[in-house]
Order: structure tokens, then C-alpha cells, then sequence
């Protein structure tokens, strides 16, 4: 799955526009290296996005099937690191 449809469909962008205009600024790494919107992401990879003043880091646990997943069910698929 794309980086920047990941991140928008577990719930840590609100819309897929910004993951990719995050991703085109340089903000998201994967695994320590700038990602593209089209990186792919597998189980296991490290995704770190620096904005502000703050960097977060979230470990991809598996990766959806569906289009969206409930907030709730969010920690079954990322964990922050």
C-alpha cells in the first residue's frame, strides 16, 4: 500500500491530499529515508514524520484491506513508537 494512503486510512492524516502534500515537502521518512507518496509500505517498516517542532514515529503492524478502518481499531495496525 502507498505511503500516503496509509496514513490517511489509519487515521493519522484526515484527508490523503495532505499525506501527499506532506510527503512532497520531505516530512514523512520510511525506515530513516524521504518517502515519496508512492513508497510502498510493508509490515514492519518505520514511518516518521517530522512537523513543527515534534517528530512522530509509528510502526506499521499490518496494513488494511478496506478503504477505512474505525478510529478505534487504529492500534491494530500502527504503533507508536
Amino acid at each position: 500500500m502507498r505511503v500516503d494512503k496509509f496514513l490517511n486510512t489509519v487515521n493519522i492524516t484526515k484527508r490523503r491530499s495532505i499525506a501527499e502534500d506532506m510527503c512532497k515537502s520531505g516530512v514523512v521518512k520510511v525506515n530513516s529515508k524521504v518517502a515519496k507518496g508512492s513508497k510502498d509500505v510493508k509490515v514492519g517498516d518505520v514511518i516518521e514524520i517530522e512537523y513543527l517542532s515534534t517528530t512522530k514515529k509509528f510502526q506499521v503492524l499490518q496494513i488494511p484491506t478496506t478503504k477505512t478502518i474505525p478510529k478505534s481499531a487504529k492500534e491494530e495496525y500502527v504503533k507508536e513508537i
